[in-house]
């Protein structure tokens, strides 16, 4: 009887050997798997790992930490491995590996070249910025010596004009006024102008004649401040009367130290203080001749240099033969 249990007794152990020793052999080629893996996955060789634990603690806020344990440290400690809490851990560092993504190899020569794409961008930014701050400082120089320029001028032109509307008109008053004070180079400028007997007031309410007086004045107060070497005047005394073109002609004269005038006019007084002629008349219908002539003063005689040679008087005494006549004058 108690051999028999004892045989039993056997069976079972060796029954239960056969299990231990294919659960072991499962075990080891787990192992031998998890082993090619790491190698492959990490480069990692197990067997030459050295012989102690690092331990890895995870924090609230996700941080972790690692202390390093020996063998020694690890034989002398009574406390057995958590096995549980070390897969979690795995799992959770694993999801965030796979979470990554694939390695990138190429990644260091993108960078180098992301890199160098920056650097040269960063330069081309700085080099914008220096140059737009040194428009900018051109820009306000310019701005500033054009406020000074102008606002001399101004001063000149306004001074000049202040002077000659009454020398044209015979009296009354004129002015020249910004229309906007706090930037010059934006304002506008207003023309006030009051001839004798009247009321000072916008150069849009005078007449015809008298607006072409006072473009006439703000024209020769310009030439006082910068004369020009040539200056071409088309029918300008055409509204003017005899008694405004004769100031007309004068201040002309004045002028002529200055400039040499081209003036286009059918007015004969206009024509008479000219020094050279040259007109464009129609003796012939639908044909245009060109005349020139050059005038010289009965008293002062002379020889023609032109075409032929009349005297301002006899001009001026002449009857008007064609009104069409276009005359080019030339002081």
């Amino acid at each position: 009887m108690e051999l028999s249990e004892k045989r039993n007794s056997l069976t079972e152990l060796q029954e239960r050997k056969g299990e231990i020793e294919v659960e072991l052999a499962q075990k080891r080629m787990t192992q031998e798997q998890l082993v090619e893996r790491i190698r492959e996955k990490y480069t990692v060789n197990l067997h030459e790992v050295r012989g102690e634990c690092v331990t890895i603690n995870i924090t609230d806020n996700g941080q972790t930490t690692t202390e390093t344990v020996t063998a020694e440290e690890m034989s002398g400690e009574t406390a057995a491995t958590d096995w549980d809490a070390v897969g979690g851990q795995v799992s959770t560092l694993q999801e965030k590996i796979d979470g990554m993504g694939p390695v990138n190899l190429v990644a260091i020569d993108e960078y180098e070249e992301i890199e160098e794409r920056h650097t040269f961008l960063s330069t081309q930014h700085d080099d914008l910025v220096n140059a737009k701050a040194e428009l900018q400082e051109v820009i306000a120089r310019i701005d500033k010596q054009s406020r000074e320029m102008f606002t001399e001028t101004f001063e000149k032109v306004r001074e000049n004009f202040q002077k000659m509307f009454p020398d044209l008109f015979g009296g009354g008053k004129a002015n020249l006024v910004l229309t906007e004070e706090t930037d010059v180079l934006e304002a506008g400028v207003e023309i006030v102008a009051s001839p004798p007997g009247k009321q000072l007031r916008s150069i849009s309410l005078l007449s015809g004649g008298e607006q072409t007086m006072t473009a006439v004045a703000l024209l020769f107060s310009l030439y006082q401040v910068k004369p020009s070497p040539f200056c071409v005047l088309d029918e300008l005394d055409a509204p003017l009367d005899d008694a405004n073109i004769e100031r007309y002609v004068k201040k002309l004269k004045e002028f002529l130290a200055y400039s040499q005038f081209i003036v286009i006019t059918h007015s004969k007084r206009t024509i008479s203080a000219a020094n050279v002629l040259y007109g464009v008349t129609m003796q012939e219908r639908g044909v245009s001749k060109i005349v020139s002539v050059k005038f010289h003063s009965n008293e002062e005689g002379g020889s023609p240099e032109t075409d032929r040679t009349v005297s301002r008087d006899t001009l001026e005494g002449a009857s008007d033969s064609n009104e069409d006549e276009e005359v080019f004058l030339a002081k």
